[in-house]
């Protein structure tokens, strides 16, 4: 069985015409009550632009549908034949748009509906179609959308005046506003003064977990539902909206049925008659309960941190208090016993200026000077405490005038009897210079040798006989001396400012001697030996160095022989 079509043609204005007698398409004398007219049987004398013309004169969404009949004057389809310009489907296509889409092609699930079922009813027997709302889903870009409109369906002309009302836009509408109070925790309220109601949102029931049956709260009761602490500023506030129509923007806490303490901003305002009295107010409630949850722990997180921080600020001065105490300072120029003494201390740790490495630059009771530099093995505090104990015990004996051989073997037997500390060892030069006759003593415990800058040369002093401190028990220390001449200086020094990986110990010392060299000349000696040797990147141990010089001629004439040098 085959459909007949009648084909539309363009009119003056656009607007589709049937084929054939272009001003005969839809007669307005046709008997609806018999059926629509047969396949390709002119309709009437009304053309399509006189129907168009109509419908351009309609508000909303209209068209005029022409029912296409097959060989047995069964209708299979129907065609948009004109619309008015507002009109507008689901895919969002517009007025003349739509003008000669098929229905049953366009909107193939239309087809068998009770919609469909309900335009052939209309189109037989000429009562007005008004169904129950109709679903209609239609895919874009891949997107199911489904939509729900009202339609009206009225036989007229041969055809169908259809209309429709899309019920679902206001209905997403309601259901983005419900989406965005859930999400910011927000319910809206009115109150009615006048006619006493209130209409609350179902999300402000939810802020105050109350009972839907329960019903709303009124503005006068709200206050009762506060906690003790906040019903003087609330029922304050609910006073000036009332009274003088204050608007109100106030955040009090109330108690829920389950006992949860919430935190509930209400912002509202109120309208008023002639004589400015409130008649009705308009709000929302906002649950802010997360919101100060989160600033509650921001705030122990920020007073955890300033605790944090001020027990750092503690540990940082009493790390500087310990350094003092234990290293006068890491830069410093003495002068004693007519020497000058320049000293340069740099821990490897950061942080805490104290590590294995120490040095002591003191005037004895006698008016000589003594002089010590020491390393202990290893790094952190451990080394830090042997090192302290190490310097003062020194120190102390050497005050007492004890010769420096003996201090040495005191303090190896400190160090391996010492039961708290695990084994350490350390390496140690105490020297003690005598202004009166130019004479410096000194011995060494395994420590690198003092390096004699004179006349321009360099030479390292020939080391006394000495093992480092806490290597065996009967250790043989003895002592060296030499006389210093106007302009001799002397430089004692840790490994740290020498050593480098995989180089031999002689290269370190020749490169020492030459860095001394070049620097001789210039006022700051002892810092141009740092800037040629140590990398403050690269270098892997503390670095501790004096430089001692002799201000004024001493002592005896300066044809005293020479010091042996190795």
């Amino acid at each position: 069985m085959t459909d007949h079509v009648q084909p539309l043609r363009p009119g003056s204005d656009g607007a589709a015409t049937a084929a054939g007698d272009a001003e005969s398409v839809y007669s307005p004398h046709h008997d609806t009550a018999s059926g629509p007219p047969g396949a390709g049987e002119p309709a009437g004398t009304l053309p399509v632009p006189a129907v168009q013309s109509m419908l351009d004169g309609i508000p909303g969404s209209v068209t005029f549908l022409l029912p296409v009949s097959d060989a047995d004057g069964a209708v299979t389809d129907f065609h948009i034949a004109a619309a008015s310009p507002e009109a507008l489907d689901i895919g969002a296509r517009r007025g003349k748009e739509l003008i000669g889409l098929s229905v049953a092609g366009t909107y193939p699930t239309v087809v068998g509906s009770p919609l469909w079922e309900g335009y052939l009813q209309a189109l037989r027997t000429g009562v007005r179609y008004e169904g129950e709302p109709f679903e209609y889903q239609e895919v874009l870009a891949g997107i199911p959308r489904l939509s729900r409109f009202a339609v009206r369906a009225s036989a007229s002309l041969g055809g169908l005046i259809v209309s429709w009302v899309r019920l679902d836009s206001g209905e997403r509408e309601q259901r983005r506003l419900a989406v965005m109070q859930r999400l910011g925790g927000m319910g809206w309220a009115d109150w009615d003064l006048v006619q006493n109601t209130i209409t609350w949102s179902d999300e402000t029931y939810t802020v105050f977990d109350r009972d839907r049956a329960a019903g709303p709260i009124t503005l006068e009761d709200l206050a009762a539902h506060a906690v003790p602490e906040d019903l003087p500023e609330l029922s304050g506030a609910m006073e000036g909206l009332l009274g003088t129509c204050r608007p109100v923007d106030h955040t009090f806490r109330l108690t829920t049925s389950g006992g949860e303490v919430r935190h509930v901003r209400i912002v509202a305002e109120a309208e008023s008659d002639v004589r400015g009295r409130p008649v009705e107010v308009h709000g929302f409630f906002q649950d802010l309960t997360a919101a100060k949850r989160a600033q509650a722990q921001l705030l122990e997180s920020q007073q955890a941190a300033l605790v944090h921080r001020s027990q750092l600020t503690a540990e940082r001065d009493v790390a500087e208090r310990l350094q003092h105490a234990l290293l006068p300072l890491t830069h410093q120029s003495l002068s004693m016993a007519g020497l000058t003494v320049d000293v340069a201390y740099h821990p490897l740790q950061e942080g805490l200026n104290v590590g294995g490495d120490w040095y002591s630059a003191i005037k004895l009771p006698d008016g000589s000077a003594l002089l010590v530099i020491g390393d202990v093995a290893g790094h952190g505090l451990d080394a830090v405490a042997t090192m302290a104990q190490l310097r003062f015990t020194a120190k102390g004996m050497a005050i007492t005038g004890m010769p420096l051989p003996a201090i040495l073997t005191r303090l190896n037997t400190l160090l391996l009897h010492t039961a708290e500390r695990s084994f350490s060892t350390a390496t140690m030069i105490m020297a003690h210079y005598e202004p009166a006759t130019s004479k410096l003593t000194w011995v060494q415990a395994g420590h690198p040798p003092p390096l004699l800058l004179r006349r321009g040369s360099a030479a390292y002093l020939a080391a006394p006989a000495g093992i480092l401190l806490g290597a065996v028990p009967d250790p043989r220390y003895e002592a060296a001396s030499m006389h210093l001449r106007p302009g001799d200086q002397l430089l004692l020094y840790t490994d740290g400012l020498i050593e480098k990986p995989r180089e031999d110990l002689d290269t370190s010392l020749a490169r020492l001697a030459g860095a001394a060299v070049r620097s001789a000349a210039d006022s700051g000696v002892l810092e141009g030996i740092l800037n040629a040797l140590v990398d403050p990147v690269a270098r892997r141990d503390d670095v501790c160095a004096l430089h001692v010089s002799l201000r004024s001629p001493a002592g005896p004439d300066p044809a005293v022989p020479a010091p042996a040098v190795s």
